[in-house]
């Protein structure tokens, strides 16, 4: 009786809520209430008074649409959440938005509602917490032993972005994350028959998941019964599907689509709390009994969990201080000192070499970093050996071969030998060995992750990741397919997640392979996107900067824009130090000590040109400042007497470079100024054909700034 008052509890503070707003999604929490009773009071780890436990199991609520869910558990177990801020729900500054977004309210571990991004960030955190176990615990030291769970919706299921994640997560055997189906066969324009019938268990078995099913949504028992057992497959992700009914107590609506994502309405509302035995008035009830039921042995749990591990935690620091010290460390997002000395200096042309890629010294940067830093994780969608982003000897991250689903034989490993793409002199290029630095086969311990050709899922997780804590995920693929792992990108950005992305192949200077292959809106594109560092460096040197400025960024994200093609190598001695690159844009050479006539402004491999073109126009007693703006972001946040000193606002005629469309360029150039970019897709064949037809040469930039000056 005492569960079904607490469940009844969670439904209306739902319902009271969103008919007191006006707006939002009763449907799902009234029909998912006792299954978000069964984990939270029969199986979760946490302690809500302290969200922030390392060792606590994480919840997200993929479908966040059904926010108020969340947040009636949260409310019931004793976290920072009172009923007044139910009562804010969707207003100006409440703790409780539309949407559950990260922190906001405490206890919330991602922010969710583009659906099927919970799931995918789920694989993330479920990754970085194989891992880190692997990497961390010692015998008789388990610290880091916690389940993923995701209350999803039909909706999650039906998107790609989860087909992609949890193919991944099958194949890698992640058997702590659980996920909890609503099953309601309803979604917002109706019911899902009419666009949704495939076997969704059979699917999900076919990914290597066990699959569990729960005839009755309201049976309390049945759902732990599925949970313990999902908890005790370690060798398989579990997918338990629950058949719920939407909207349940509702005598008009419950089942259909009339309450997914509106109101119950006032009468509605108040016959589905007579249907169910709870007073009308007053709203927001929440009867002493199931406060007493709910908030202190939740408490109690938590606190007694917490002390317990706290006391293993500093047993094991006993015996393992490096080991803790890391852990610790790395769990708070902190550096170690002296990593940026890891980094090595390209200042200097070394020996007679005069032309790299970015991408090639990217490479060289990484396996630096990668000594200094373990938490530095990740992979490329299926380029490592066009990328050149894996970490040489710190082993491929598969399921250990005792755990691994399917037996026998091991996949074609990365230290295969495969032609490099660009063909420009760096050779054949041989990924890890998978038994480098984990001691020989597949292991969690390793560092490297092979994402498949799954873009949008690579970025879902590498999001996750970063949410668990105690890793910096990065990425890698080709600029132009950026778009396929946007929306990811947009939410790390709106949580402010420390994730690395590596694109290469910047611009039409890729070539043969065409315009399918050569990005040319890409770049604006990211740069559109709030609190999305981008950094697109023009040589070795700013290549060595970009990563320690993405490094060393703790609130928000990063894309390192590399090039394919090679590009010389600036002899810093002559140039600005490229120590500039961390305020976003600096003068890289003056023709003069005095006011320049002109200013070049470029990125990337354009810079060159442009730097080229001022030292041609120099022989014509035309003054020229050459700037290197590798950042916008980074740039217009610095003080305005800097970006004044770098870019004097009496100095109209500026010529922008970059090989991509002009669109924004006027920030910096305004209306008196040029920009040299594309106006259209590029074309297949060889990129200095690509630069000579598309204006993209020394003459071209310095016959524009001629006509400029009028001369």
């Amino acid at each position: 009786m005492i569960e079904e008052r607490c469940i009844n509890a969670i439904r209306f503070l739902a319902a009271d809520a969103a008919e007191k707003a006006k707006s939002g999604h009763p449907g799902m929490p009234m029909g998912a209430a006792a299954l978000a009773y069964a984990l939270w009071m029969r199986h979760l780890k946490h302690n809500p008074a302290d969200p922030a436990w390392p060792d606590r199991d994480r919840v997200v609520l993929s479908a966040g649409h059904a926010s108020m869910l969340l947040y009636s558990l949260l409310h019931l177990t004793g976290y920072d959440l009172s009923r007044e801020d139910l009562r804010s729900f969707r207003q100006w500054g409440s703790k409780t938005p539309g949407h559950p977004e990260r922190g906001r309210p405490p206890g919330t571990e991602m922010t969710t509602g583009p659906l099927g991004q919970g799931i995918g960030h789920a694989v993330g955190m479920a990754l970085a917490e194989a891992h880190l176990a692997a990497t961390y615990n010692r015998p008789g030291h388990g610290i880091v032993d916690h389940f993923t769970y995701v209350l999803a919706s039909d909706g999650d299921i039906m998107e790609g972005v989860t087909a992609e994640a949890c193919a991944l997560a099958g194949h890698l055997g992640l058997g702590k994350l659980i996920v909890l189906y609503d099953d309601n066969g309803v979604s917002l324009a109706g019911a899902t028959a009419l666009a949704f019938t495939e076997d969704v268990g059979g699917r999900f078995a076919a990914m290597g998941w066990q699959v569990l099913e729960v005839a009755e949504g309201n049976d309390v028992a049945a759902i732990a019964a599925a949970i313990a057992t999902a908890k005790e497959e370690r060798r398989r992700p579990t997918l338990i599907g629950v058949r719920t009914c939407i909207g349940y107590g509702a005598p008009t609506k419950e089942g259909t689509a009339a309450c997914h994502g509106s109101p119950l309405g006032k009468d509605e509302l108040a016959a589905a709390k007579a249907r169910l035995g709870w007073p009308e008035a007053p709203d927001f009830h929440v009867p002493e009994e199931v406060l007493a039921h709910c908030r202190r042995p939740s408490l109690e749990r938590g606190a007694a969990w917490q002390k317990a591990w706290e006391e293993a935690f500093e047993a094991y620091a006993a015996a393992f201080p490096e080991a803790a010290a890391e852990f610790r460390r790395v769990m708070a997002g902190e550096l170690p000192a002296g990593w940026e000395e890891a980094v090595p200096d390209f200042s200097v042309p070394a020996g007679e070499q005069t032309g790299i890629s970015t991408r090639k010294v990217s490479e060289t940067v990484m396996q630096a970093l990668a000594s200094r830093l373990p938490e530095l994780m990740g992979g490329s969608a299926d380029l490592n050996p066009s990328c050149l982003t894996w970490l040489k000897g710190k082993g491929d991250f598969q399921p250990p071969p005792g755990d691994a689903l399917t037996s026998g034989t091991t996949p074609a490993s990365s230290g295969t030998q495969r032609q490099d793409d660009a063909g420009q002199g760096e050779g054949d290029h041989a990924p890890p060995s998978i038994s480098g630095a984990v001691g020989g086969g597949w292991s969690y311990r390793g560092r490297n992750i092979h994402f498949g050709v799954r873009e949008h899922a690579m970025g879902a997780i590498a999001g996750g990741m970063a949410v668990h804590g105690g890793l910096i995920p990065y990425t890698a693929t080709f600029l132009t397919f950026v778009d396929y792992m946007r929306p990811p990108m947009r939410l790390a950005a709106l949580m402010g997640l420390r994730v690395i992305y590596v694109f290469t192949h910047d611009s039409i200077a890729v070539g043969e392979d065409g315009p399918t292959h050569q990005p040319v809106e890409q770049i604006m594109n990211l740069r559109a996107v709030p609190n999305l560092s981008v950094i697109r460096p023009a040589d070795a040197a700013e290549t060595a900067q970009a990563w320690q400025a993405a490094v060393a960024r703790r609130e928000g994200p990063t894309a390192l824009i590399f090039t394919r093609q090679n590009v010389s190598l600036l002899d810093r001695r002559e140039l600005a130090d490229a120590a500039g690159l961390q305020r976003g844009g600096y003068i890289l050479w003056d023709s003069s000590l005095v006011k320049p006539d002109i200013i070049f402004i470029a990125t990337g491999s354009e810079l060159q040109l442009a730097l080229a073109a001022a030292r041609k126009l120099a022989t014509e007693a035309i003054r020229v400042r050459v700037v290197s703006l590798p950042s916008w972001d980074i740039f217009d946040a610095q003080p305005a007497d800097y970006r004044e000193r770098v870019l004097p606002p009496s100095v109209k005629a500026r010529i922008a470079v970059e090989a991509g469309v002009k669109l924004g360029w006027e920030h910096y150039t305004g209306l008196d100024g040029a920009v040299i970019g594309m106006e259209g897709f590029g074309a297949s064949a060889p990129a200095s054909v690509l630069h000579e037809r598309f204006g993209f040469t020394v003459d071209s930039i310095a016959d524009c700034a001629r006509s400029l000056l009028g001369k």
